[in-house]
């Protein structure tokens, strides 16, 4: 269930092992804004291992090497540098930010290649089917030939929910979540970038009461207002005018071109939350992804998690697969491995909620950085530790042998190509 990254690649790799897969997209076609548009090294390094990369970097993307704070004096502070991780051994030391229909296109296009892959797009799953005390597939709505919806039911011998963090999966299958306090929401616009404005550097730049998350990318900035949980009510009653101000006044060398921003429908809420399941299955389910663990954006790590789920959850269950229905003992495998990776990411990001974020949307600070990002500034083992930490994670999935394909990989040096705009 669900056609992003998590439910694409998992689909790629299970029909490349020969078990039959259908994934069920809700939506027509891939065509959405500001969904996760971040690309990290362990997911460069899977896509070559797949035969994908040189595919993939004729894709439009901008590369972020960089990752800095202004310094209140005119100046910015690096406190992340992906260009680090080649010391270690990481081929791609940067985050690609391509479109995220691009990726989706990519992997759908090498998944119809293989005879036991299909992809249902504009099909939502509705509610589980029950059988035998186990979860034996799903029903579904979509539309039919004349356009009139069409309700239908498949049938499998596992189901994955991976189609979000609004998934109706897990609470239809009974499992529990535990939410963690998040004291901001992201509002996501964009404008225009001209030639040589920020090159390869994500910013954050902050203010009392609210910050700016400002990504470079082909002919735009796209830019994250974030401010207090639960104000958007307010903020869309003040109106595009105060809008327009409050972004002025945080980003001032923009300021000249706010007016792009014609009417709030051009700002979009992303409902920023952090949670995780109790546990991941029932028999005959599996939850990956952000239907798992939903994400803060911070550090743009969801999609390189969930991409992670799914390497891992087709090298345990392929072989077992092929051979018939999966037991719960072998679902739980999936949470085992992949816990104390999650465990860890958003342990961090709640230290950066804390540190960062809170005091500034709740108006306690003004400055430039709390007191992680002063650290980083200063040990600079701790920047190349934190990049790594986001961009490989404690425990980096390969591809499997049976879905691995000779290919070029993606070069790892320079620009990426310039992106179409949308």
């Amino acid at each position: 269930m669900g056609g992003g990254p998590a439910g694409m690649v998992l689909g790629l790799l299970l029909a490349r092992a020969g078990v039959e897969v259908t994934v069920l997209e809700k939506h027509e076609d891939f065509l959405h804004d500001f969904r996760g548009d971040t690309v990290h090294p362990a997911t460069l390094q899977l896509l070559d291992e797949l035969g994908l990369g040189e595919r993939f970097a004729r894709l439009p993307q901008t590369r972020i090497t960089d990752v800095v704070l202004p310094d209140g004096a005119g100046g910015v502070r690096r406190i992340g540098d992906f260009g680090a991780l080649r010391r270690w051994g990481v081929r791609h030391p940067y985050v690609a930010i391509v479109p995220q229909w691009d990726l989706l296109d990519l992997l759908a296009g090498a998944a119809r290649a293989e005879p036991a892959f299909r992809l249902e797009m504009g099909t939502a799953a509705t509610s589980l089917i029950h059988e035998r005390g186990r979860v034996a597939g799903v029903r579904y709505r979509t539309n039919g030939p004349g356009g009139d919806e069409v309700e239908g039911e498949i049938r499998a011998d596992l189901t994955v929910a991976c189609n979000g963090r609004n998934s109706v999966l897990p609470a239809a299958a009974g499992l529990g979540v535990t939410e963690f306090d998040v004291p901001f929401d992201t509002w996501w616009f964009r404008l225009s970038r001209r030639d040589g404005e920020q090159v390869g550097q994500l910013t954050r730049r902050p203010g009392r009461g609210r910050f700016a998350i400002v990504i470079p990318r082909e002919g735009y900035f796209q830019i994250g207002y974030v401010a207090r949980k639960g104000t958007d009510s307010r903020l869309r009653a003040r109106g595009v005018d105060a809008f327009r101000r409050d972004v002025a006044e945080l980003l001032p060398e923009y300021a000249d071109r706010v007016g792009e921003l014609v009417s709030m429908d051009d700002v979009k809420l992303l409902d920023v939350r952090l949670n995780r399941l109790h546990r991941w299955h029932v028999e005959g389910l599996l939850c990956i992804g952000d239907a798992a663990h939903a994400m803060s954006p911070v550090g743009g790590v969801g999609i390189n998690l969930a991409v992670q789920d799914a390497v891992a959850t087709a090298t345990l269950l392929a072989g077992r697969l092929q051979r018939g229905a999966v037991s719960g003992a072998d679902l739980a495998r999936i949470r085992r491995r992949r816990l104390p990776s999650l465990l860890l990411v958003q342990a961090l990001q709640r230290i950066m909620h804390a540190d960062l974020a809170g005091p500034l949307v709740s108006g306690r600070q003004a400055g430039p950085a709390g007191r992680l990002m002063t650290a980083a500034q200063w040990l600079p083992f701790l920047r190349t530790v934190a990049v790594y930490l986001v961009g490989v994670g404690l425990r980096p999935e390969r591809a499997p042998a049976s879905a691995r394909r000779h290919g070029t990989p993606a070069a790892s040096a320079g620009r990426g190509k310039g992106e179409r705009r949308r």
